[in-house]
């Protein structure tokens, strides 16, 4: 489970993902299974979450590395190029950014 903490060094990353309805089931068993078979097996991978909102346009997805690099390292590999290929496939668009947490509020 992701913990959003202004004093945690970590690498905070959210990435949004824009679709239609008729896909968004697709996109998030896409997502679900890069998740659960390499994502979160990873090096430097802490958390993640993934939300859908209620018209099912649009996924957010928020994770947490130990370092930048350890994303940069995953997104490179070709094992997440092929799934990107495919997850390109089902939305209109995804972008991920990568933020410093400023403030959290419990």
């Amino acid at each position: 489970m992701p913990k959003i903490s202004q004093e945690a060094a970590l690498q905070t990353v959210i990435t949004t993902f824009e679709m239609t309805p008729g896909t968004c089931q697709d996109l998030m068993d896409e997502l679900t299974e890069a998740y659960a078979q390499f994502i979160s097996k990873q090096p430097g991978f802490i958390a993640a979450g993934l939300h859908v909102n209620d018209a099912q346009t649009r996924i957010a997805n928020y994770s947490q590395w130990q370092r930048r690099e350890d994303f940069q390292a995953m997104l490179r590999s070709e094992e997440m190029r092929m799934r990107n290929r495919r997850i390109t496939q089902l939305c209109r668009s995804f972008e991920p950014v990568m933020y410093d947490v400023v403030a959290a509020f419990d």
